[in-house]
Parts: C-alpha cells; sequence; structure tokens
C-alpha cells in the first residue's frame, strides 16, 4: 500500500483510504516510540529540511523529533533569521537549501497555498506544516488518529470544534479529516468568528456551548487566534471566556464523559481551565504523543514513494 499523492499539502487532497494507511502505520511508529531504543534506520539516506517562516514551537520540535527517530538528516531553517527578512523569495530560499540536495521540506507559511506553490517548482516532497488560516494536515491527522486511539472509531461520533473557526487552520483541516472518516461536525464560537462559507461544508453551526457540548462525543477547544486579528472580534477576553470557555462545573453537570482535546498551545482560563486541561477526560497530552507518530507516518510514507521512483 502506498499513498495516492506525492506531498501533503492539505486534506482536502488525499483520500479516506490514505488516512487509514498513516494511522495504520501510526500505530506501527507508537510502538517503536514507546521502546527502550526509539530510533528506527528507515530514513538514513533521506535530508528533510524543515522551514518555518512562522514562529512555531510545538510542530517545529514534534517534526524534528519524528525525522530524528527515522534518522533521517534534518536541516532547519528559521526565516526571522535567515535572508527572508532581507527580501529574498520564497523560491530563491527553496532553491538554495534545494541545491544541497534535500528530498522533502516540511513548510509553515503565513501565505495561504504557499506548499502547493511551492510543489509546483521544485523537486522535493512537501509536507505542509501550517498556511496561514488554510490547512495544517498533520495537526487534523493526529487529531482523528487520538480519537479513534480514545473511542475505537471515528465514524458516527459527534466531534464539535469549539472557538476561533474564522482563523484557524485546525478547524479545517479536522472539518475535512473527521467528515472523510464518518464523523458529524459542528462548530461552536462567536458568530464574528464563524466563517460565512461554513455550512457549504456541511458543517453545523451552534452558538451556545452547552447545547454544543450536550450533542457531542468528543469537543476540540481552539484558542483564540489574537496574533491574526486586526480588529476585535468580541468584547473582552473575560467575557469570551465566560460564553465558550470549559470549565470544570460545566464538564461534570453534562449527563456524559464526553472527550476534550486542544490543538495546543493551551490558554489557560480563556477558552478550556486548568482542571478541565489536566482531567481524566482530557487526552491533550496524548495528542503530544500522537503527534511525533502521526508525523514519523507521513514522512515514512512520503519518504517511501521518492525511494519508489529512484529505484
Amino acid at each position: 500500500m502506498e499513498l495516492s499523492v506525492n506531498h501533503l499539502l492539505g486534506i482536502k487532497y488525499i483520500t479516506e483510504a490514505d488516512i487509514q494507511l498513516i494511522f495504520e502505520t501510526a500505530d506501527h511508529f507508537k510502538e517503536v516510540i514507546n521502546r527502550p531504543i526509539k530510533k528506527v534506520p528507515s530514513l538514513r539516506d533521506i535530508t528533510i529540511a524543515n522551514l518555518f517562516f512562522e514562529n512555531s514551537t510545538r510542530t517545529k520540535l514534534s517534526f524534528e523529533l519524528a525525522e530524528k527517530r527515522l534518522s533521517a538528516d534534518v536541516i532547519n531553517f528559521a526565516s526571522s533569521s535567515s535572508s527572508v527578512a532581507k527580501g529574498e523569495t520564497l523560491i530563491d530560499t527553496v532553491n538554495n537549501i534545494l541545491s544541497m540536495k534535500v528530498d522533502m521540506v516540511v513548510m509553515r507559511h503565513p501565505n495561504p497555498g504557499a506548499g502547493i506553490f511551492l510543489s509546483k517548482h521544485v523537486n522535493a516532497s512537501i509536507i505542509n506544516a501550517g498556511d496561514g488560516a488554510h490547512e495544517h494536515p498533520t495537526q487534523a491527522l493526529l487529531d482523528s488518529y487520538s480519537i479513534r486511539e480514545k473511542l475505537g472509531d471515528v465514524a458516527g461520533k459527534n466531534v464539535v470544534i469549539v472557538g476561533d473557526i474564522l482563523h484557524s487552520r485546525v478547524a479545517l483541516s479536522n472539518i475535512f479529516t473527521l467528515q472523510k472518516l464518518g464523523a458529524k461536525v459542528k462548530v461552536c464560537g462567536p458568530k464574528t468568528l464563524i466563517p460565512k462559507y461554513i455550512e457549504k461544508l456541511n458543517v453545523g453551526v451552534e452558538t451556545n456551548l452547552r447545547k454544543a457540548l450536550e450533542w457531542c462525543d468528543v469537543a476540540n477547544m481552539l484558542r483564540v487566534q489574537n496574533e491574526r486579528m486586526d480588529i476585535s472580534y468580541f468584547p473582552t477576553t473575560r467575557e469570551y471566556s465566560q460564553q465558550f470557555g470549559l470549565n470544570k462545573a460545566m464538564l461534570d453537570s453534562l449527563n456524559k464523559e464526553i472527550v476534550v482535546m486542544h490543538p495546543g498551545p493551551i490558554n489557560r482560563g480563556v477558552e478550556i481551565t486548568s482542571d478541565v486541561a489536566d482531567s481524566k477526560q482530557s487526552i491533550i497530552l496524548g495528542q503530544v504523543e500522537n503527534g511525533v507518530a502521526i508525523r514519523m507516518a507521513v514522512i515514512y510514507l512520503l519518504a517511501s514513494k521518492i525511494k519508489h521512483n529512484e529505484d
């Protein structure tokens, strides 16, 4: 079995079979990362460049760890300390890196579609680690993988994504992944933070958090992305957290146990309180561990296509 694509640019470009293959491969790598010796020599002859044109700590570390666990050679590149600050274009930067004979590029970029643009111009496999407010495919894959691990299956589950849907690449990728795997999806948040196109995606909209929680099996709590906001979308953070923040009292008052997720980083006390984040219903730490296994799976499957094409 192999992936139907040569790049991971977004969930909308891959099939349900691709997702299932990534999950099965991640199952194997999850065993690997829980062994005393956590490395496998699978990608000893593959060179991967991590290009982060936007700040990232967790995603970058997760990719780097995944690459090193697979024994790949890794080049790290941060744009703030590079020639990009001097006006170099994306193509120039990448061509310079590719002249170093790089096989794969993991890229985060503020512009939507940057990965797609790159894939058409360079001869390397591209993994989109987040492009503007467009997509963040590996985050959505690890989120659905975590639901599968906790509940046995994603199909037939009700999942609500709560918070800043408008600026969130995580929300869009999650919607695509969950729907491909047969889940029902709703979004919940202030009307100002719900995009106009959302209902075209066959997604329900709920503006009352309690009703959303009573409907769902899983609540994925997103943070408010203040860094992407040039205007105010709600009066105050305090008011936001009163209406859309999840606290332990509300969680305990539901007549069922729901699974609580968060892609991180958490604004504790805003979208979620500490006692919810650290409760037994939260799978947030599991998501972090699964992030490494999912990224190992994606890198491994794309790299095996590179090797296959070379043979």
